[in-house]
Order: C-alpha cells, then structure tokens, then sequence
C-alpha cells in the first residue's frame, strides 16, 4: 500500500492527467467558522480538498497546473504563513516550506499571495477548473482573477476559454475507494462497532438516551477518532419512529427497543452503523417479529451487493422481503393493497418504511457520486463494481394509526452496516457488534 503522501500525489496526478495542457485547477478548503467571540467551532477540513493534498489547516488552496510542452505539471500549495507567536495561542502550522516537503507539492506560498499569483497562472490557460457554488468566498476571488487577466487584453494575454465543475470530475473518482482508503474505512467500521456494542452493554432502563450517548463518544475518542462522522441517534420507544432524532433527551423505559445509529469518522472517513435492541436485553414477542423481518430484509439486500448488478437493487431486495412481512404481519392491508407487486407498485409500504435502504460512505456519511448511469439516455441504476462503499440499512417504522394492529405502535427498528464491493461480492466492515436476536440476548445477558 502507499504511504499517504503518495496517495494523495497520485490523486492530484490523476486529475491533471483528464486536463487538457496548461489548464489550472483551483480548490479551496473550508473555512474555519467562530462560535462565539473568539471562540471557533472545531475545524474539520473540506472533503475534496483534503482528498487531493492530506493537508488538515484552514486558509488553504490547492492549484493544479497541467503540463504544457516542456513545462512539467505542477501541484501547488497555498497555506498560512508559518508564525510563532499565532502558535503559542493557537498550536503548531507547517507553513509553505514544510508543508510542500510533507505533502509532496511541488511549490507552496502564503496564502496571502494567492490573488497575485493566480492572475499569473491564469494568463492564457486555455481552462479553468473550479468548484463553482462550493465557497462563496473563493467565487468571489475566482471572478477578480479573471477580470485581472481580462484587464491584460491589451497586451495579448487571453483568460481561460472555459471553465468546467472540478467537482463533477472529482466525485466520479471519489466513488471507487482506493486501498488506502478501504482500511481507513474499516477502521472507522472496526470502532464504530466497539462503540456500539459497549454502548449495548451499558444501556438500562432508566437511563437517559444521551447517557449512552456519551459511552458512544467515550469509545470513539479513546480509539483515536477525532469527532463523530454525524450527530448521534440514540432513540428510544416512539423516538425510534423519528428517521432523524438527535435530541438524545428522553428517559428509556423498561420494555422499549433503543435505535443507535451512529459512527465515528478518523483521518477523514467515516463510519456509519444503526443497530436496535432491547433496553431490559430481552425481545418482547412483537418487537421479535418486527427485529426479524428488518433482519431477513437486510440479508436480502447483503446478498445484491454483486459487481455488475445495479444499485437499486439492493433497494428493491430489501423492500421485497419487507412488503411480504407487512402484509403477512397485517401492518398492511390486503384487501386494501392487493399483491405484493400491487404493494410495491403503489408504495404501500411506504406508510412504515420510507426511506432508501442505502447511501454512498466515504469521506462524508452520505458520499459523493450519482446513482444512476448518467452516460446512457435513460439513465439507468447504475451497475456495483469493486471500490465502492455503501450502507444497507433497512427498517421498519410503525406510528399509531387507524388499522394497524396495536402490539406493533411505536415500535422504530433500523439494521445498518458498512460494505465495500468486492471482485466477487461484498465485504462487511462493521460486524463487530451483534445483530441476530439470540447474540443480542446473550450479550446484554452477560454485560448485568
């Protein structure tokens, strides 16, 4: 596996080589945004950004110069200038000099000469690539650069020709993980998943959701990660009902189900994992049922993560298995919806399972990259292939309503796991904690 410094080079190398010669790439990274006063929010880099140089500080852009004739392609840094006295208060920052030894650039500047230089490097390149809409700050610098190069008309100098979205090119490349990224992955999996089984092992009745919120945090930052990939879910009884609760405020009661989907993220990748089980460690016959059928759903979906097959299949395996067992459960009427494929058809099962049954994972919980083949004309699901990393994550919400039977009402039940594709199928990267009814059981039973 390459060292991190090299990845980040072949990336940048990558795209310079889908740019036409002497075109100039500009990225930025985000903003560093105050809290309060003089206090700042902590930082967290931009993702495109941080996935072509591995540099972490605010202040920064990135520029990319094509090769053009015998001038060789270039990757150049812009950082903050290193300062002591700003590092007393604030800690340590590379600076130019170190920062283009470290990260392998082959010219780093302070960032305050950005403006200077890019008029420069914009004369008569016949392309810029930007991330139009991404910064409002760097929209704004990019719009000056180019009517500096246009005020030297005069004297023969021409502005790019066109510009193109960089982030459309870097979204596609973004969506097929390289090794190096793969194993960070499963390290964010691997903790993540201790998380939630120590989380598991604590949680009683009684407590209040964002006490086992905190066993969650405590567990990721003693593994090394820096901050959670998402605010954490922790959902107890009808709560679980809600798809995106993070109030985390309400006391769990004896006999309620507790959803946790929560990940850690680490050196910019994230986990993401959703399990659900019983606060007192023991199913009550419902929540059994309701637990199993999101179960088979899940392993249903598992088995359509296949090179070559579409990503809207898993959607559709999962939804399959879990229309059946609403009907079969009553949760969905028969006389009223008809089939199952009448069911599907019509949504039906819409009014207890509405979302998809995954996303793209990466650098951001919910990834970069279409899905759907937008280089055909009726752009199709498009197909799996090896590299890259989703979610599968079913579930089955069922609210109080007319019709419904009622040993089901404010039961909220969620399966969620990380896996990449493989060459032959899929590998999970968060089966560290339990999810079949008799492990769940056996491991809170030995956790009192």
């Amino acid at each position: 596996m390459m060292p991190a410094g090299a990845v980040h080079a072949d990336r940048r190398a990558r795209v310079l080589a889908q740019m036409p010669p002497g075109a100039v790439a500009v990225l930025g990274t985000a903003p560093e945004v105050m809290r309060n006063g003089d206090s700042p929010y902590p930082y967290r880099h931009d993702s495109y950004f941080y996935y072509l140089s591995g540099f972490a500080e605010p202040d920064s852009v990135l520029v990319l110069v094509a090769a053009l004739d015998a001038r060789p392609a270039r990757a150049i840094l812009f950082c903050r200038a290193k300062d002591p006295d700003h590092e007393i208060w604030d800690g340590f920052r590379y600076g130019p000099d170190a920062a283009r030894t470290a990260f392998g650039f082959d010219e780093a500047y302070p960032v305050d000469e950005l403006d200077h230089r890019m008029v420069g490097m914009l004369s008569n390149a016949p392309a810029l690539y930007y991330a139009p809409g991404h910064s409002a700050a760097l929209d704004a610098q990019t719009t000056g650069w180019l009517k500096g190069v246009r005020a030297l008309g005069r004297t023969g100098v021409t502005a790019p020709a066109t510009t193109h979205n960089l982030l459309m090119l870097l979204d596609e490349m973004r969506l097929v993980k390289d090794a190096h990224e793969v194993d960070l992955m499963a390290r964010a999996g691997a903790i993540s998943a201790a998380a939630h089984a120590r989380a598991m092992r604590a949680t009683r009745p009684g407590m209040i959701e964002y006490e086992i919120e905190a066993e969650l945090l405590h567990e990721f930052r003693r593994n090394g990660a820096q901050a959670p990939a998402y605010s954490s879910i922790v959902a107890s009884g009808p709560n679980a009902c809600v798809l995106h609760y993070i109030a985390n405020d309400r006391r769990i009661l004896d006999g309620e189900l507790v959803l946790i989907d929560a990940g850690c993220e680490i050196d910019g990748y994230a986990g993401d994992i959703t399990r659900t089980y019983p606060a007192n460690g023991r199913f009550t016959a419902p929540q059994r049922t309701l637990y199993e059928l999101v179960l088979r759903a899940q392993a249903a979906a598992l088995a359509a993560v296949r090179p070559g097959q579409p990503y809207s299949g898993i959607h559709a395996a999962a939804v399959r298995v879990l229309t059946e067992g609403m009907l079969d459960l009553g949760l969905l009427d028969k006389r009223k919806v008809g089939s199952v494929d009448n069911a599907i058809d019509t949504r039906a099962f819409a009014q207890f399972y509405m979302h998809g049954t995954g996303h793209w994972l990466g650098m951001d919980v919910h990834d970069v990259g279409v899905y759907r083949d937008l280089a055909l004309s009726d752009k199709p699901s498009r197909a799996l292939q090896p590299g890259m990393a989703l979610t599968v994550e079913p579930g089955i919400y069922v609210r109080p309503a007319d019709g419904v039977p009622e040993e089901y009402w404010n039961i909220g039940i969620r399966i969620e796991d990380d896996v990449v594709v493989t060459d032959t199928g899929a590998r999970i990267l968060t089966d560290g904690v339990p999810k079949d009814v008799a492990e769940i059981e056996a491991w809170m039973k030995a956790a009192r």
